[in-house]
């Protein structure tokens, strides 16, 4: 059974992957590039908008994860490690979800407006499912050696 601490190590990477990765989509490819933004279905105001509230979201969820890490270090009960495998896992899984579900199923904006759109989809996925699995290949291996820690102790 995981102790309090490293499901709130998780979390906190999560939270904060979700938060940097989210960021860093609105911040280049909205912002930056103007390749899309969040909600293309309507008018550029309302895509600015749309835009505005998901960069909101980005740096609650950012703010949130550096929160439970304050407190994770406060409580020297932080492992660098798991936190780095749920940064890989939450930015990775938003992206995918945001690549599969948001691109493709709602169709409510693309990565970029292109005749081959395909290539663009196929990277941003591709990077995506990396980041997962690297995510919980960390998140795995702290599992195993927290579990040989907590065995050794006792």
């Amino acid at each position: 059974m995981e102790s309090n601490f490293t499901v709130r190590n998780l979390w906190s990477g999560i939270l904060f992957g979700l938060g940097l990765i989210a960021f860093l989509d609105e911040a280049v490819f909205h912002q930056i590039l103007h390749w899309h933004h969040f909600y293309d279905k309507s008018s550029l105001s309302i895509g600015f908008v749309s835009d505005g509230l998901f960069h909101a979201f980005s740096w609650f969820a950012t703010i949130g994860g550096l929160f439970l890490l304050a407190d994770l270090r406060r409580r020297n009960a932080f492992v660098l490690k798991r936190w780095v495998g749920g940064v890989f896992l939450g930015a990775g899984g938003f992206q995918l979800y945001d690549g599969t579900i948001q691109h493709k199923l709602m169709r409510i904006h693309q990565i970029r407006y292109v005749d081959n759109v395909i290539f663009y989809d196929f990277t941003w996925n591709i990077i995506a499912v990396i980041m997962v699995f690297i995510g919980i290949f960390l998140i795995i291996k702290t599992k195993k050696s927290l579990r040989g820690e907590i065995e050794n102790a006792q």
